[in-house]
C-alpha cells in the first residue's frame, strides 16, 4: 500500500503565506488632502459672492458695454481728417498763339469744426459713459443680491430637509409604538392605518425637500457659470442677525447711491447735451481750402473758405426730438424715484414684520407646540388620548417650525432688497 505524499501541499502553503498576510493587513488610511477633496469645499456667502462676480457672464457683458461707452468718447472727440486731391490734364490751345502742355494741380482742405458742437457731442458721450458705469453697478448689485438670496434659499431648503428628517424619525417611532399597541389589542386597527399614512406623507415631503436642496445648488452654480467644484457646501446660517435700519438714513442713501437713479440722471444729462448738439449743428464749422494749379504759362495758388448757412434746414426736427427725449428721461427719473422710495418703505416694513414674527415664534409658539406634543405623547402612552391627538400635535409643531424658517428667510430677503435699493454693493471694494 502506497503512502500519500503531502509535501507539495506544505510547500504551496509556505509560498502563499506571505500573500495571505499582506491581504490580511488593513488598508492605509486616505491622506488628509484626499479626505478634504472628497468632502468638498466650504464657501461663506462672501466667498461665494466673489467667485460669482469673477465668472458671471451677465456682469462680464455689462463690463464690455462700459468699455464700448468709453470708446465712444474717443469717437466723439475725434477731429475731422483733412482732404487731399490731385488733378492732371493737358492743355491744347484753340489758336496758334496758345501754348500746349500738361496741367497739374493739387489741393488740400480742412474742416474747422464748431467747438460748441464738438463739446456738446463729447459731453453726451461722457454722460453715456456715466450711465454705463451706473448700469454696471446696477448689474453688480443685482448679481450680488441674487447670490445672497439664492444662498439663503439654499439654507432654507437645508433646514427644511433637517426638519423633514426629524419629523420622519418621530413618525417612525410613533408608528412602531402604535403597531405594538394594535398588536396587543390596546388600540384599534385604524390607528396603525393613520400612522402609516402620516409616515408615507412625511417620507414624500423629505424626498421633495432633498430635491429642492439640489435644485438650489444648481441655481447658484448657474450664477457662477458652472465654476463651483463638485461637493461644495455653504458655510452660513439662516438666522444671521441683521443690523437695525433707520428709514430716513436709508432714503437719503437711496437718492444718493442707487445705481438705477444714477443711470437715469446720466441719461437726462446726455439728452440735454444732445439738445445742445442739435442746436450747434446748424453751424457745423468752417472749411479752409488751398488749391495749386500749374499750366504751361501760369501757376495759380488759391486760398478759400466755405461755411454752411442754415437757410433751408435749421435743425428744428433734431432739436425737437432731443428736447422730447430729455423731457421723457426726466419724467422717467422722477417717476422711478418715487417708486423706489415706496419700494424701500415696503422692504423696511417687511423686515420689521419678519423680526416680530421670528421673536413671537421662537419665544412662544415653538415652546408651546413642543410642550403640547410631549403632553399628547404622555397621554397616549397612558391610554388617555388617541393617536390622532399625537399626530395633530406633531402637525402643529411642524407647521410652527416651517413658519419660523419662512420668517427667517423673509428677514434675510428683506435685508437683501434694502441693500439692493441703496446700492450697497454697486461699487466694487
Amino acid at each position: 500500500m502506497k503512502k500519500t505524499r503531502h509535501w507539495p501541499l506544505w510547500l504551496g502553503s509556505l509560498m502563499l503565506w506571505p500573500v495571505a498576510a499582506a491581504l490580511a493587513q488593513p488598508a492605509p488610511a486616505p491622506s488628509r488632502a484626499a479626505v478634504t477633496e472628497t468632502a468638498g469645499t466650504a464657501y461663506t456667502l462672501d466667498e461665494l459672492v466673489r467667485l460669482v462676480l469673477t465668472y458671471n457672464p451677465t456682469l462680464q457683458a455689462a463690463a464690455r458695454t462700459r468699455e464700448q461707452a468709453a470708446a465712444g468718447i474717443n469717437s466723439a472727440g475725434a477731429l475731422p481728417n483733412p482732404r487731399l486731391e490731385f488733378n492732371d490734364g493737358r492743355q491744347r490751345p484753340a489758336g496758334a498763339a496758345g501754348t500746349s502742355g500738361n496741367i497739374t494741380g493739387w489741393g488740400v482742405s480742412q474742416l474747422i469744426e464748431n467747438p460748441w458742437l464738438r463739446n456738446a457731442r463729447v459731453e453726451a458721450a461722457e454722460q453715456g459713459l456715466r450711465g454705463s458705469e451706473a448700469l454696471l453697478g446696477l448689474t453688480r448689485s443685482e448679481v450680488v443680491a441674487q447670490v445672497r438670496l439664492r444662498g439663503y434659499e439654499l439654507l432654507l431648503r437645508i433646514e427644511e430637509s433637517r426638519a423633514a428628517d426629524d419629523e420622519l424619525l418621530l413618525l417612525e417611532q410613533t408608528r412602531e409604538r402604535v403597531r405594538v399597541r394594535v398588536g396587543s389589542g390596546e388600540a384599534a386597527r385604524y390607528e396603525i392605518i393613520k400612522a402609516e399614512a402620516e409616515f408615507i406623507g412625511a417620507r414624500q415631503r423629505q424626498q421633495s425637500v432633498q430635491l429642492a436642496v439640489e435644485q438650489g445648488r444648481i441655481r447658484l452654480n448657474q450664477l457662477a457659470a458652472g465654476q463651483l467644484p463638485l461637493g461644495w457646501t455653504l458655510s452660513a446660517r439662516l438666522d444671521d442677525v441683521q443690523p437695525l435700519v433707520q428709514a430716513p438714513l436709508l432714503r437719503e442713501r437711496l437718492l444718493a447711491t442707487n445705481p438705477e437713479l444714477q443711470s437715469l440722471r446720466a441719461e437726462v444729462e446726455r439728452q440735454q447735451a444732445r439738445t445742445r448738439e442739435a442746436s450747434a449743428s446748424r453751424w457745423p464749422g468752417v472749411e479752409l481750402r488751398y488749391h495749386d494749379l500749374r499750366d504751361p504759362d501760369n501757376r495759380q495758388g488759391v486760398l478759400g473758405a466755405s461755411i454752411q448757412i442754415p437757410l433751408l434746414d435749421q435743425k428744428r426736427g433734431p432739436r425737437a426730438e432731443a428736447e422730447a427725449e430729455a423731457l421723457r428721461a426726466r419724467t422717467r427719473l422722477e417717476g422711478r424715484q418715487i417708486e423706489l422710495q415706496l419700494q424701500l418703505d415696503a422692504a423696511v416694513m417687511t423686515l420689521e414684520m419678519a423680526r416680530l414674527r421670528i421673536e413671537a415664534l421662537s419665544k412662544g409658539a415653538i415652546q408651546d407646540a413642543e410642550a403640547a406634543l410631549r403632553v399628547a405623547q404622555a397621554a397616549y402612552r397612558f391610554g388617555e388620548r388617541g393617536i390622532l391627538d399625537v399626530l395633530d400635535a406633531q402637525r402643529v409643531l411642524r407647521t410652527v417650525r416651517a413658519d419660523l424658517l419662512q420668517a427667517r428667510y423673509q428677514q434675510q430677503a428683506a435685508a437683501i432688497e434694502i441693500d439692493l435699493l441703496t446700492g450697497r454693493n454697486a461699487v466694487q471694494p
